[in-house]
């Protein structure tokens, strides 16, 4: 019966780096069902990067980058001897329960996120991560406009008024109205990080009586990650 098992054999290339997207399933619906503060939940979002954490400490990857219900994570070291089914199905089910441990409350129905793969070559890297980071500020701008423009008329025709602005006009109508988006914390509007830093350790060596300095990596979590560059994602390498 093996035979039936028609992808068991499909893998990742030998050698190449991947990201893995995660997106929650149907979490408009969640957010609304869990009564979630808007624009931003902290509640919400601290799941969501203690979720980051746990996946990093067992997948080991280079970068994590999250925001919304979305996480991509970039891997160099593949699990699973790249078997895209093994891949898949344990990163989803793994960011599923983990995301459920950490709310600790009772959900209207299980909570669950989808995962794909996507290889992608070291000049690509950037271009990604600023596609997600774009995806990131047109969130928030969003975000913040419908949140105002709800607070002032019904749902539907919030809706309507939102769906005929440009970024720029929401942007334009927030300021308008007493809302600077450039005082939102950072993480709202460019996402939040996680990755390896090295913190300095000085310690004393008793042999040879005197002060010794060594580094020890840690898990960082950036809630201030700049504009993304080439120069961020070479230093990660």
């Amino acid at each position: 019966m093996k035979e039936y098992e028609v992808y068991s054999d499909l893998r990742v290339p030998v050698n190449s780096k991947i990201i893995i997207r995660l997106d929650g399933r149907s979490f408009h619906s969640f957010a609304k069902k869990m009564e979630l503060e808007k624009p931003y939940d902290e509640n919400f979002y601290n799941v969501m990067v203690e979720a980051c954490k746990d996946l990093f400490e067992e997948f080991s990857p280079i970068f994590i980058y999250a925001f919304s219900d979305e996480i991509n994570m970039l891997l160099d070291k593949i699990p699973f001897k790249g078997r895209f089914e093994k891949i898949n199905s344990v990163i989803a089910s793994f960011t599923s329960s983990s995301f459920t441990l950490h709310y600790n409350a009772e959900f209207p129905k299980p909570v669950a996120f989808d995962s794909r793969i996507i290889p992608i070559n070291d000049s690509d890297i950037y271009d990604y991560f600023k596609w997600r980071q774009d995806e990131a500020w047109r969130n928030c701008v969003n975000g913040y406009g419908i949140h105002f423009l709800k607070s002032k008329y019904s749902s539907s025709r919030a809706n309507e008024i939102i769906n005929g602005l440009t970024l720029s006009d929401i942007h334009e109508l927030l300021f308008e109205n007493g809302i600077n988006l450039n005082d939102v914390d950072i993480w709202k509007k460019r996402g939040i990080g996680v990755y390896r830093k090295n913190k300095k350790v000085i310690g004393f060596n008793k042999k040879e009586s005197k002060e010794q300095v060594s580094y020890r990596s840690f898990i960082h979590v950036d809630y201030n990650l700049p504009i993304f560059s080439e120069g961020f994602f070479n230093e990660l390498f």
